[in-house]
């Protein structure tokens, strides 16, 4: 069993940036795909990024593309979100994934099997 951990989050002005990480202690996520999912209060958790084992591929959530960057570790064993131009609508609990499969790198919450606790962002205006 992998066990996952945000950090990172905080509070930041409109237009600012972050940087999320996530570490894997346990079993390592390198030879799976990876994902970053978000929470807002009153909503449900959505999608945000995804990356493949060996990071060839990405994929971003319209509302973020263009703003975030998913990225792994030159250990493969760490996965980071940048976040940059942040909107306060991108104010949520953060989320890291890991997926069931090395090459998937959808938004489908069913494809991913361990989930961190989550990093609280939030953008003030």
């Amino acid at each position: 069993q992998v066990q996952l951990v945000e950090s990172g989050g905080g509070l930041v002005q409109a237009g600012g940036s972050l940087r999320l990480s996530c570490a894997a202690s346990g079993r390592t996520f390198s030879n799976y795909a990876m994902g970053w999912f978000r929470q807002a209060p009153g909503k449900e958790r959505e999608f945000v990024a995804a990356i493949t084992w060996n990071g060839g591929t990405t994929y971003y959530a319209d509302p973020v593309k263009g703003r975030f960057t998913i990225s792994r570790g030159s250990a493969k064993n760490t996965l980071y979100l940048q976040m940059n131009s942040l909107k306060p609508e991108d104010t949520a609990v953060y989320y890291c994934a890991r997926s069931r499969r090395p090459t998937y790198y959808g938004g489908a919450e069913y494809e991913y099997d361990s989930w961190g606790q989550g990093t609280q962002v939030t953008v003030s205006s």
